[in-house]
């Protein structure tokens, strides 16, 4: 089970060491809930990622109001780490709050942007994009 991003923004910022903090990323992929096979579809893939990604939006009923349920899956470690930043990041937000937020801005915030691979940060992009434009289409 992934820990709340708070934590996980805090844990990095404890972490100095660079492969440390590859480690924890990769941990965070391993904790990521399972996807299941049948929402790996064309329609869930993240396109203009190096690596293979699926990210599937869904909205559930809470007494707080709608909030989005994420799950995502990737066949890199590296990556579902990513994936597991933006499932911490988006889950349990209003699709307005969600489509209003700028996931890239974690990735800058944890300081990747130096440590990983141009196609790696595109990557991320793609996957910001994608969930914005969905939560923006459940906005609606």
């Amino acid at each position: 089970m992934l820990p709340p991003i708070a934590t996980i923004i805090e844990n990095f910022a404890f972490i100095e060491d660079d492969y440390m903090r590859l480690e924890y990323l990769i941990e965070l992929g391993r904790a990521l809930p399972e996807m299941p096979e049948a929402l790996r579809t064309q329609e869930n893939r993240v396109h203009g990622c190096e690596s293979q990604v699926w990210i599937d939006t869904a909205v559930a009923d809470t007494p707080e109001g709608p909030r989005l349920v994420l799950h995502g899956f990737s066949d890199s470690f590296v990556v579902k780490g990513f994936v597991a930043l933006m499932v911490a990041l988006y889950t349990g937000k209003s699709p307005r709050e969600a489509a209003e937020t700028d996931g890239f801005d974690l990735f800058r915030q944890l300081h990747f942007g130096a440590h990983v691979t141009s196609k790696r940060s595109n990557g991320v992009r793609a996957m910001v994009e994608r969930i914005n434009r969905d939560a923006a289409r459940l906005t609606a």
